[in-house]
């Protein structure tokens, strides 16, 4: 062993004497052994032998202030010591079983057990001047001492017993670290924490303001930090790379930078550019460093000669240490050591091989191998799974990205996971035995211990990890899904900040689409099974569920999953248990609706907005105080228009929460569905070129810019109309673009909803904000809109379009036109429409879902509707069969008459022709013979069809066709 510095060659029981070949100061000592571990206090020294034998070496302080070694002591175990640290007095070893021993040197050499780690496997112990801390197998982090400036990590001053870092619980840690009064922790993909004294920056913070609590040093993200030391009050970290930085204080030149200045950050140590060191070590106020040649470089106060530079100066940059001996003469540096003011390196000879050299930073095992393994022997390792999987920090280390040490890029916005590697892993565990149940019970454990707030994100991977093993415990239950799993990750989701939530949702992002679609099925699977009764379990995976599906909008339109992955077919018992709750709570938003709207598929959604309504209908029917329980509106064909919109005026707006019943001229027979008809002529001729109240753009229609005072009471009764429709479940003509139903629901159109309306217009704004300079020449903020020029910035005329405004001109023309020019026209549609419909259920459903349910969709499944056909059974197979054959034989526009005459709906329902099942039944006549002179009927509230029973199938043809002429039966 090489040794230089304060009383160098004392202390220690040499074979042989000591050999000193340079005037530096640095002797060569012949021990009789090697060195395992050695560290060096201000008061005493110890090392490790490599038969694991602990000694310790005493300084003693004379009357004139002079210092001595004494003489070295055997500390007597029955255990073997793998590491050994010190603080002032105090000497801490931690035994090969993971036992943490300590030896006060004021008093005796005995070794006494820390008694309230004593249930802990250790693998690591680091001591400042007056506290110390350990790092167990598991991952944990514990401080006991004194914490006069935070160094203990808790928010307790003058705490001296042992603490428990919980911020560090899920950390997957690699090293702890201690200096003077500042601690450090180091985790597998190089984040850095400090707490403690921060005086010269020795945290670097950026600040000297101290920590209590391990706070992240962003300045080394992504740095790869594989090892950290820490002296008196500076502070080196040694990357992966090679290169080292160093921050605090700087008063001797510690720091390595050519200066004497504090550093509040990290800063790179630039003289030692082009060596990759491998080791650092920082004594009280210098710092060694080994290079991978072996040379050895030194920097900071050598007074005591702990540089080994044969002078007693304070050098602020690395200078060589000129050993005695160099690996020409059989030797080869192994590792350094550094004391308060003292320095050491240990060496090996070449006989005794490479496999003497020693990495100090922790590396990966195999995964694949450790889970084959796993599987193979299965109850044998039972113990260890439980251990792993109950770990939160060895669970968010295990499954790392090391393909070019990608996960030392950990951030934010990259979780370092190799996601395949997760996936291929966890489809070994069902394989053999009761592994995957072992693996369940562990980390149930876990979640119920999970520390809500990590100090780092790398502490968040988990919550990515385990969605893959609800995938697998899920597909390999062959009977109804536990949802134990399920409901504790979602409870423990819910109990993170919103920050740690945002790092999760980024991560998920970044997944591949398969991925993310089955994390969504997985929780929808889980919610499958529990969606009867309204628990906080189903209240926080619907909260799960709903930040996944704020992370994919936030993606890239092309990159998203589509929207109704989401979506899941409520159980309509709890659907309407719930829809019940809601309204006798006066609306308050319940669970699902208002809320969750995401989760329900389309028909869930439709079914609830449908209930309510059918709900609110006959709340009005039993008020037994009220002159007429229905809507009624009695109108001339003649005159229909102008009668509806007289009648709807006089209305009340409670009036229309009623059935709705249409008369037409007079017809004292009641029908219910006479409204469909209604529906039908009026929108077609509302909504037209023909009746002036809408602009035009080829196919769609729009509010006009220049509606009077007069022309707004009648867009409300056009909103209390389209109201009334979706209400009363019809589907009417209403070709509008998606911007009136995204308005309709509070969200703001864009340059795609222009598209749409105008392809032309959206063309043109396109390609603007595509334009240069020189292509925007002589254009200005002027538009043509709706036959009128308008000015979009009318305080600045003349405004000039520019490459720097162009955006803005984009913006305020779709503005414009979708908001600003209409907006009195609109907001008294809107103030209809939300008359007669429940905002907060019309909410429930996406603009393209509330366009659909109100227009239809135009997917024509004929096939479908024959197979849904319930015949009476007095009908014979060839009728049926002659039907079929005319129906086949019929045009696909007689199809859709024959639709719209059959359920009063040209366009099919949104959920498709499975909505639709027609019922044929023979019409009541008095004689069989006459069935020739009778045309076809129905009726359209039950989709029923009174076929007659034909003699031939052309009379049938004829009969059919003659009544599917739309004008007939309104008109007639």
């Amino acid at each position: 062993m090489f040794s230089w510095g304060e009383d160098s060659q004392q202390g220690f029981r040499l074979k042989d004497g000591s050999n000193t070949s340079t005037g530096d100061g640095v002797n060569f000592l012949k021990l009789g052994h090697h060195i395992r571990d050695l560290s060096a206090g201000h008061r005493v020294l110890a090392f490790i032998s490599s038969k694991g034998e602990a000694f310790i070496i005493r300084t003693n302080e004379s009357k004139d202030g002079s210092r001595v070694r004494g003489k070295r002591k055997l500390v007597k175990c029955k255990e073997k010591i793998q590491a050994v640290s010190c603080a002032d007095n105090v000497v801490t070893l931690l035994s090969e079983t993971g036992k943490v021993l300590c030896v006060d040197t004021t008093h005796t050499y005995i070794p006494k057990p820390l008694d309230v780690l004593c249930n802990k496997v250790v693998s690591q112990v680091a001591c400042g001047n007056q506290h110390s801390i350990a790092l167990t197998k598991d991952g944990q982090v514990y401080t006991w001492g004194q914490n006069s400036r935070g160094q203990l990590g808790n928010r307790t001053p003058g705490a001296s017993s042992l603490q428990h870092l919980q911020s560090l619980s899920v950390m997957p840690l690699v090293q702890i670290a201690a200096g003077g009064e500042q601690s450090f922790a180091l985790s597998v993909s190089g984040g850095v924490f400090g707490w403690g004294r921060n005086d010269c920056g020795q945290l670097g913070l950026r600040d000297t303001t101290d920590r209590d609590i391990p706070t992240p040093v962003y300045g080394l993200n992504m740095k790869k930090t594989v090892y950290m030391s820490c002296g008196e009050d500076h502070t080196a970290v040694l990357t992966k790379d090679g290169a080292v930085f160093t921050f605090g204080s700087g008063r001797y030149g510690q720091l390595g930078h050519n200066s004497f200045s504090d550093e509040l950050r990290p800063r790179l140590v630039a003289e030692l550019w082009g060596a990759k060191v491998t080791e650092i070590a920082c004594g009280r106020h210098h710092t060694l460093v080994m290079t991978d040649s072996k040379r050895i470089y030194s920097f900071g106060r050598g007074e005591q000669g702990q540089l080994g530079h044969g002078e007693e100066s304070h050098p602020s940059v690395p200078l060589r240490v000129q050993l005695p001996l160099d690996t020409t003469n059989g030797l080869t540096v192994r590792n350094i050591f550094a004391g308060a003011n003292c320095s050491f390196a240990t060496c090996t000879s070449a006989q005794e091989g490479s496999n003497s050299d020693s990495v100090r930073y922790a590396t990966q095992h195999p995964v694949d191998d450790m889970f084959d393994k796993w599987v193979s022997q299965g109850g044998k390792l039972q113990g260890k799974i439980h251990r792993m999987f109950s770990s939160a920090s060895c669970m968010n280390q295990i499954f790392l990205n090391q393909s070019k040490d990608k996960h030392f890029q950990t951030s934010p916005k990259y979780s370092g996971l190799n996601f395949s590697l997760v996936q291929s892993a966890f489809e070994k565990l069902p394989k053999k035995g009761n592994v995957l149940e072992e693996v369940e019970a562990a980390v149930l454990h876990l979640l119920s211990t999970l520390d809500p707030s990590p100090a780092g994100v790398e502490g968040l991977r988990l919550f990515l990890l385990l969605p893959e093993l609800l995938h697998v415990i899920q597909r390999h239950n062959l009977q109804q899904t536990s949802t134990k799993l399920a409901e504790a990750l979602a409870a423990a989701t819910q109990r993170l900040s919103d920050e740690s939530r945002q790092v999760i949702a980024n991560w998920w992002s970044s997944l591949s689409t398969s991925t993310r679609v089955r994390h969504v099925k997985v929780w929808k699977q889980a919610l499958s099974v529990m969606c009867y009764s309204c628990t906080s379990g189903v209240r926080n995976m619907l909260l799960v569920l709903k930040y996944m599906y704020g992370a994919n909008n936030m993606i890239a339109r092309r990159q998203r999953i589509p929207e109704k992955t989401f979506g899941l077919e409520i159980n309509q018992i709890f659907l309407e248990k719930d829809l019940q709750i809601w309204r006798s709570m006066s609306k308050i938003k319940p669970l699902i609706f208002c809320d969750f709207p995401y989760v329900m598929d389309l028909k869930s959604k439709k079914m609830a907005f449908d209930t309510h309504a059918v709900w609110t209908q006959r709340e009005h029917l039993l008020v037994m105080d009220s002159s007429l329980h229905y809507f009624e509106l009695r109108l001339k064909r003649a005159s229909f228009w102008e009668d509806t919109f007289k009648q709807l005026a006089a209305a009340h707006h409670t009036a229309f929460k009623k059935p709705l019943v249409v008369y037409f001229d007079e017809d004292p027979k009641i029908s219910l569905v006479n409204h469909k008809d209604l529906f039908h002529h009026l929108f077609h001729e509302m909504v037209s070129v023909k009746s002036g109240m809408f602009m035009f753009n080829e196919t769609l229609a729009w509010f006009p810019s220049n509606a009077t005072e007069e022309d707004k009471t009648n867009f409300f009764l056009f909103g209390v109309l389209c109201g009334l429709a979706l209400y009363n479940q019809s589907i009417i003509h209403l070709p509008f673009p998606l911007a009136l139903f995204k308005k309709l629901l509070d969200i703001e159109p864009t340059l795609e909803d222009m598209m749409e309306f105008s392809p032309s217009v959206g063309k043109s704004l396109q390609e603007t904000l595509n334009y240069k300079d020189e292509d925007l020449k002589d254009l200005d903020f002027l538009i043509n809109w709706d036959g009128s020029e308008v000015d979009l910035d009318p305080p600045n005329p003349e405004k000039p379009l520019t490459c720097q405004n162009k955006k803005e001109f984009v913006d305020a023309y779709v503005n414009y036109a979708f908001n600003a020019s209409v907006d009195g026209v609109f907001q008294e549609f809107k103030r209809g429409f939300f008359q007669v419909c429940d905002q907060d259920l019309v909410k429930l459903f996406r603009p393209e879902e509330l366009r659909q349910v109100l227009v239809g969709q135009d997917v024509y499944d004929w096939a479908k509707l024959k197979q849904n056909t319930v015949w009476d059974p007095r009908i014979s197979h060839h009728t049926r069969q002659m039907f079929w054959e005319v129906f086949d034989e019929l045009t696909e526009e007689q199809r859709k008459d024959f639709l719209w005459f059959l359920t009063g709906f040209r366009r099919v329902p949104i959920l498709g022709m499975d909505q639709v099942q027609m019922d044929v039944q023979i019409p009541q006549i008095q004689s069989a013979k006459h069935y020739d002179q009778h045309f076809p009927e129905s009726l359209t509230c039950h989709s029923i069809l009174y076929l007659p029973l034909y003699s031939s199938k052309e009379i049938m043809r004829e009969r059919l066709t003659e009544a599917l002429i739309t004008e007939r039966g309104f008109q007639m």
